[in-house]
């Protein structure tokens, strides 16, 4: 079965195909800039050829048109005819408190995700435009929405909750929902297939630390919290964002500023974070690179971040009672050895203490945890296409 994998941004459009008999990577690429002038497809090969194709996109239709066309190429392609793609997998934002799993995309479904617009107003609508231009493109093929916010469904009402007044979660839907999730379960489940142990009977950390952060606790294959809330803002200090604050922070600086509703909100998600802290990069290797030339306000940036995942590493152990396993996943958590070290650091009392060699690993899977130790820190680079694929791959074959 060969599936296609399609990951829509406002301006972008990430795609890999699939053949899922061995679970191998066709092809991948990333269509930017549509909409925009110089758009170009970046198109990649499992035998490793590259080409970068310069073309005027100005919609999602045409994104994949020309997707379709550079996967049948005759020299670039790894498909014969289109006619070979038995599904189609798209990763959704935001699924709302009704889809707690993937589904088969219906119109009833592409109705809730068009409800969902205000909730996501970045991503929804890009998600339902690639699945309607690939409806158009590709009709009567399966095709399915697997959801950022589904795998966190499973949290209780105590933690999902906001303390405002209830009226106001049954009438706006306003509730933590959690993100990256389709990251944290497959890290979850590759660390039991590690560990040749069922992730069903672990108590698990997982960190998405990325220029977007999230964590997780999970307990009997299920997700009891995450750090993102009712948006991906809410959580701990990020890239750009500003993750928790007072939320009286928000009206006064508005206030002092003399800042719009819109403002402040590109204001908080894309100015603050470890950005705003330093004053330099959202980049950790930047700020790392600035913290060796004695940049005061690179190093505290650095700290802050840590500290917020230290932070929630204790407070998760405590709601999962204990900690079988801690993992680092994602753009820093997979590469930034430092940044590793420096969180398990005096972590000793929950049974967290890495091996400094075996810590020295970037981009691929490995136990850090020194021999023996209670809890296991792994190394597990994410791969949530092919949880997509997965999910496409046993929904469209029922």
């Amino acid at each position: 079965m060969k599936i296609l994998v399609i990951n829509c941004g406002s301006s972008s459009l990430k795609y890999q195909v699939f053949d899922m008999d061995r679970e191998e990577v066709l092809a991948k690429g990333l269509a930017e800039r549509i909409g925009i002038k110089d758009s170009r497809l970046k198109h990649e090969v499992s035998s490793g050829q590259k080409v970068v194709i310069e073309q005027d996109l100005n919609d999602h239709i045409e994104a994949i048109q020309l997707v379709l066309k550079t996967l049948t190429d005759s020299k670039h392609g790894v498909l014969k005819d289109i006619s070979e793609i038995n599904a189609v997998g798209h990763r959704v934002a935001h699924g709302g408190p009704n889809f707690s799993s993937s589904v088969v995309i219906t119109e009833d479904v592409k109705k809730e995700i068009r409800e969902l617009f205000e909730l996501a107003p970045l991503h929804n609508p890009a998600n339902l435009q690639g699945i309607e231009a690939m409806e158009k493109l590709l009709p009567g093929v399966k095709q399915v929405a697997v959801f950022d916010t589904a795998f966190h469904q499973t949290m209780p009402p105590c933690a999902y909750l906001y303390g405002i007044p209830y009226e106001y979660y049954e009438k706006y839907k306003i509730r933590k929902y959690g993100f990256h999730g389709t990251s944290h379960k497959y890290v979850a489940q590759r660390a039991g297939e590690i560990l040749g142990k069922p992730w069903e009977q672990l108590k698990i950390i997982t960190c998405h630390l990325g220029n977007g952060a999230s964590i997780s606790a999970i307990k009997d294959g299920k997700s009891l919290e995450n750090t993102m809330g009712f948006t991906p803002l809410e959580g701990v200090i990020m890239g750009t964002r500003s993750g928790n604050i007072d939320p009286s922070i928000v009206t006064f600086i508005m206030e002092k500023e003399g800042m719009s509703i819109e403002e402040i909100n590109n204001f908080l998600n894309k100015k603050c974070g470890v950005l705003g802290v330093s004053g330099i990069s959202s980049d950790f290797r930047d700020l790392e690179a600035a913290c060796a030339q004695g940049n005061r306000r690179a190093q505290l940036a650095i700290e802050m971040f840590i500290y917020d995942v230290k932070l929630r590493i204790g407070a998760y152990t405590s709601i999962l009672g204990g900690l079988d396993v801690l993992v680092f996943t994602a753009g820093l958590g997979e590469n930034g050895i430092e940044v590793r070290r420096d969180i398990c650091k005096d972590m000793e009392f929950f049974g967290i203490k890495i091996d400094e060699e075996k810590n020295k690993v970037r981009g691929k899977e490995a136990i850090i945890s020194r021999d023996g130790e209670p809890v296991k820190v792994l190394v597990i680079p994410t791969n949530e296409e092919l949880m997509i694929a997965r999910d496409t791959k046993e929904l469209v074959a029922r």
